[in-house]
């Protein structure tokens, strides 16, 4: 999971305060994201960070002082939710000392992985894809046609220009598409397709080695894109799953405070009240 960014459009307040803990109602983005990795069966999560972003990692490590505090004084709900995210996954960190790219983030993970590790699933923290449950199909995708298996959006033609798109082909599967190629930020009238890349990819080993082939891109930054596109390229099989679900965006705060509204409203203590506060000011 990628954390190293500095967080930029949500300054000032991440002059201190990570992008990836700001809370969505209580809890972080960082921490779904993690939730649904558990949920298709991952184990382990390494998340790559940057100096002076500590706190990522941290949130993810018992707190016994806290945990004792709210146990004498019977806050039991509070407490199952402090112990949730240490619950969760196996938390261990890579460091990317400079912000070279998803790419370059990618690849300072490489050290952490086992030699049993076949593939890595890279989850972006910043996206919510709801509901849960397209890296199972993304495993499950993998394990029948191999390669590298990406998620997809299809987004309406007039916005399509905003995202990487992907080339593809039928398969038997109404939403399971075969990837011959992908152009970022294409015009409307030439995009190859309307389905755009969204923040999950579950990525054959052979990715590491393509990021140590591919050279910079825009901004000087290593793009993960490249190097799957090289891949294709070599005739390694890639897939997009198609996702027909919904998306939340973490990276800005319009996106940000969308998330924040739709989980609150879904909320049997926040939601009723908010509701009514929504209808009451829409109306003026």
């Amino acid at each position: 999971m990628p954390a190293a960014g500095l967080g930029t459009r949500f300054l000032p307040t991440t002059k201190a305060v990570p992008k990836e803990l700001l809370p969505v109602v209580d809890t972080p983005g960082i921490e779904h994201v993690a939730a649904e990795a558990a949920e298709a069966g991952a184990s382990r999560l390494v998340i790559v960070t940057s100096p002076g972003k500590e706190a990522v990692a941290d949130y993810f490590a018992p707190q016994p002082e806290l945990e004792a505090t709210l146990a004498e004084r019977g806050k039991d709900a509070l407490l199952a939710k402090v112990r949730r995210a240490p619950a969760l996954l196996a938390v261990e960190t890579a460091t990317q000392a400079e912000a070279l790219g998803l790419g370059h983030a990618v690849g300072c993970a490489e050290p952490n992985l086992r030699p049993e590790d076949e593939a890595v699933a890279v989850l972006l923290p910043d996206d919510l894809v709801l509901p849960t449950g397209v890296l199972a199909r993304m495993a499950q995708v993998r394990a029948e046609k191999g390669g590298t298996v990406l998620c997809a959006f299809d987004i309406p033609k007039e916005q399509i220009s905003a995202y990487g798109v992907f080339d593809v082909e039928d398969t038997g599967d109404e939403d399971v598409k075969k990837v011959n190629g992908m152009v970022e930020k294409p015009p409307a009238d030439q995009a190859p397709s309307t389905y755009a890349a969204a923040g999950r990819y579950l990525l054959d080993r052979a990715i590491f080695d393509a990021l140590k082939r591919i050279t910079p891109g825009a901004g000087g930054e290593l793009q993960l894109t490249d190097a799957i596109a090289l891949l294709i390229t070599e005739g390694h099989p890639v897939h997009v799953v198609v996702h027909r679900g919904g998306r939340h965006d973490l990276g800005n705060p319009g996106g940000f405070l969308r998330a924040a509204v739709d989980f609150a409203l879904d909320d049997p203590d926040y939601g009723p009240s908010l509701l009514e506060w929504l209808r009451a000011r829409i109306s003026r």
